[in-house]
């Protein structure tokens, strides 16, 4: 994957308290929102079956949901902005583009920056909250300085621990760790399995069966500590009185608002 050069300070001024808007027009532009979205329920598939796994590494189950949520952003930009879309995302932060795809590259780019260092930068939570609207959808990539512990479980990493195996109490500290993950390994499997549901393919469901809905969602880490997870949350289908060509900036929605009051503590700094 390209790697941003810029830092993301003067970008999340743009951005905060935004979403992207991207439309579709068609059930084909609906089928590859469906299969961008079953990417990441792939990813948390996947990333249950490690964190289960007590020959796996915690690092790198998380590094391939990653893998999943990038290959779904980029794909995203890609579809709207072409394979340039890196040079387009400077452009528009630079000023010197002020377009529907131009900001859809510059968002993006941004919460991709901000993935590569989630868990390489401790006390950092990605919070995004994706909506399926009639016609278009909406992507809300939030993240947190802090952990987030309402509504979220947590599990214990020992490779990201500074307990050595000869102290006292490590034997007590792996079981405790162990269980930690074979609790969150069962949350991620029924997390990958409720955005199947919210995002079925378009060809198989009725148009009221898809029409609106979407998912609010957590992953970070403080220390050692890892935390996951995932909620259903209505939109409001009314929303939107007018149809887009284009992927458009956006207010946040009041679904994301709701979110933030009751997930996050006081305080909290959303980016």
């Amino acid at each position: 994957m390209r790697h941003l050069d810029a830092t993301p300070p003067e970008r999340t001024s743009l951005f905060h308290g935004r979403a992207i808007r991207l439309p579709m027009p068609s059930v084909e532009a609906e089928l590859e929102f469906h299969r961008n979205m079953w990417r990441v329920a792939e990813g948390l598939e996947r990333k249950a079956e490690m964190v289960a796994d007590p020959r796996a590494s915690v690092h790198e189950a998380c590094d391939q949901q990653f893998e999943r949520i990038k290959t779904s952003y980029e794909t995203t930009l890609e579809r709207f902005v072409g394979d340039e879309y890196e040079s387009v995302a400077h452009a528009y932060l630079e000023g010197e583009r002020s377009d529907g795809r131009a900001a859809l590259a510059g968002y993006l780019s941004e919460a991709l920056w901000r993935l590569q260092q989630l868990y390489s930068v401790s006390n950092l939570t990605f919070f995004p909250v994706v909506l399926r609207y009639p016609r278009c959808c909406t992507v809300n990539a939030r993240f947190v300085h802090g952990q987030v512990v309402e509504n979220t479980i947590q599990y214990e990493s020992p490779e990201h621990s500074a307990v050595c195996p000869d102290e006292s109490y490590a034997d007590i500290y792996h079981g405790e760790s162990r269980w930690s993950q074979k609790q969150a390994a069962e949350h991620l499997a029924a997390s990958a399995q409720s955005i199947r549901d919210r995002f079925p393919d378009p060809r198989e469901t009725p148009d009221d069966e898809r029409r609106a809905g979407g998912i609010v969602s957590v992953f970070g880490r403080r220390g050692s500590t890892f935390t996951s997870g995932l909620e259903l949350v209505e939109a409001d289908p009314d929303r939107f009185d007018d149809d887009v060509e284009e992927p458009t900036l956006v207010a946040e929605s009041s679904v994301a608002r709701c979110t933030e009051r009751e997930w996050l503590p006081r305080g909290a700094a959303v980016l």
